[in-house]
């Protein structure tokens, strides 16, 4: 997504034609309650099915691993004791962070014992001192970054949100990665010249969102700069987000709708809605060209990700619409279509959704 024309915001708002002011004007004189799709317990029992059957299994299992000599062969347990299921790192953190969202919000929910025990076998001292090992060799200093980074943020701002004395055990036995992975942070930020702009695994804006809400929750004051300014430097001169080049075939990231759902986060209210008028008019007058996406094979790993985009514009219209004091109810019903779209379609029999995708319908459900 490149070739945006570069203005400064307050510019571009006093060019835009009198019928979109007055357009705005009519809608910011009706407030409207939000009606958002929420997470009821039978969708959670249902949901939780597909972390439970992932977690702890080993193979089939993507490595994106670089070898540096023979000794780096070994198995994924062996190299990932804590994160080693689900088919690859970042899908076992976002399966264990599924689990705590579960158990926090239906703490009766089927299975609980059962959570609560791969949880704490899993997220143990130890073994998160062997994925700090894995991290330290010199061919993995940008292994998972920054996806599987902003997701293993997720897990830990989650169980900070957990009043629970295993989430505090939780807390602490995962906390030194946390930190690990912040101070990492610190150091690439800086260098990255230029935002990544795609709908997979490398959105920057995705990433950023994601460790931003566990920096501002845990009052990490030096990490939550850092990311509003380089948001600020990456996109604040942003506008027309060319929502209608969207989807590429393999997206379960909205480029247009990520950038929005960050930009909301870092900037105060009355310039978020002057910067999103920009960036994108059309969604906020209702003429956005969004609609759900279509899955033609689910039993296809790459393929199926357009469910994952389904709710991922879901999660990002709802905190659009909530930043924007729920003024545009359209972004909810948009948002809602898409959920509904695909939610009843992903607990099925093909993995190849399975090990991810109760994860993303649970961020689109739990939108906060």
């Amino acid at each position: 997504m490149i070739n945006f024309k570069p203005m400064k915001t307050a510019i571009l708002i006093c060019l835009l034609p009198a019928a979109v002011f007055a357009q705005r004007e009519e809608m910011e004189d009706t407030i409207a309650f939000s009606h958002k799709l929420t997470l009821t317990q039978d969708e959670a029992e249902r949901l939780s099915t597909l972390p439970l059957s992932c977690v702890e299994v080993e193979y089939p299992n993507k490595l994106n691993q670089v070898l540096g000599d023979s000794n780096d062969l070994r198995s994924p347990r062996d190299l990932h004791p804590a994160f080693y299921g689900c088919f690859d790192w970042h899908s076992a953190v976002h399966g264990h962070w599924s689990l705590v969202c579960l158990i926090r919000h239906y703490p009766d929910i089927t299975g609980a014992d059962s959570i609560r025990m791969l949880l704490k076998k899993n997220i143990t001292a130890d073994n998160i001192q062997r994925e700090i090992e894995y991290f330290q060799n010199r061919h993995a200093k940008g292994f998972e970054r920054m996806y599987g980074w902003a997701w293993l943020f997720k897990l830990a701002d989650e169980l900070n949100s957990w009043d629970d004395p295993d989430a505090e055990q939780l807390t602490v036995n995962l906390q030194p990665l946390i930190d690990s992975l912040s101070e990492r942070m610190r150091a690439f930020l800086p260098k990255l010249q230029y935002p990544i702009r795609v709908g997979t695994h490398t959105n920057t804006a995705f990433a950023l969102s994601m460790m931003y809400d566990y920096a501002d929750h845990t009052e990490q004051d030096e990490l939550k700069g850092l990311i509003e300014q380089r948001a600020k430097d990456f996109y604040f001169t942003d506008n027309e987000c060319p929502v209608s080049w969207e989807p590429s075939g393999y997206d379960f990231l909205s480029p247009c709708l990520e950038e929005a759902d960050l930009m909301r986060k870092v900037l105060e209210p009355k310039e978020f809605e002057e910067w999103i008028w920009g960036f994108m008019p059309g969604l906020l007058k209702n003429e956005s060209p969004l609609e759900p996406t279509l899955v033609s094979d689910r039993s296809d790993g790459h393929l199926v990700h357009l469910d994952g985009l389904n709710f991922s514009r879901a999660w990002c219209l709802y905190g659009i619409n909530e930043a924007l004091r729920n003024r545009y109810p359209h972004l909810d019903t948009l948002a809602t279509d898409h959920i509904r779209f695909s939610l009843p379609k992903i607990v099925d029999d093909h993995y190849e959704g399975g090990h991810w995708l109760a994860s993303f319908a649970l961020l689109a459900l739990t939108q906060e």
